[in-house]
């Protein structure tokens, strides 16, 4: 049985609600690895693979209080367009990368276009979501 502490490799599937898959192992060529209980990923699948054993497969519905959080408010912020290049297209729906003062690096979407200013959603974009996931352990030590 998997516990904390334990190094993992896992085969998964992420899908939204209306059966969308937003990421899985295949996407990336190979099988998920990290160590259960270190928060390096999202609460809810960390909690799915502990008590899982090697081989074993499974399908779970993570809660967004367990994924990415829900939608925050504060973080939906509105700029004047003059912060944002000149000659950029802007239009609702696309991502663009904000850089912070400590140097981070987050992806902001655009919610609304007006003349002067623009809205942006700062909240990661599977915030608020419920997700489920199809897990398969191919490994553990």
């Amino acid at each position: 049985m998997i516990k904390n502490g334990d190094k993992v490799k896992v085969e998964y599937e992420g899908m939204l609600d209306d059966g969308t898959i937003f990421d899985s192992s295949k996407k990336h060529g190979q099988p998920l690895e990290f160590i259960v209980g270190e928060g390096n990923v999202i609460k809810g699948f960390d909690n799915a693979v502990r008590g899982m054993k090697k081989g074993e497969e499974k399908k779970v519905k993570i809660k967004a209080k367990d994924a990415y959080g829900e939608s925050n408010p504060q973080l939906i912020k509105k700029v004047p367009r003059e912060q944002l290049p000149q000659k950029q297209e802007i239009k609702e729906g696309m991502v663009l990368v904000i850089g912070l003062p400590n140097g981070q690096r987050i992806p902001a979407r655009i919610i609304e276009v007006l003349n002067k200013e623009i809205t942006l959603d700062l909240n990661h974009p599977l915030a608020g979501k419920d997700l489920t996931f199809k897990i398969k352990v191919v490994e553990s030590s």
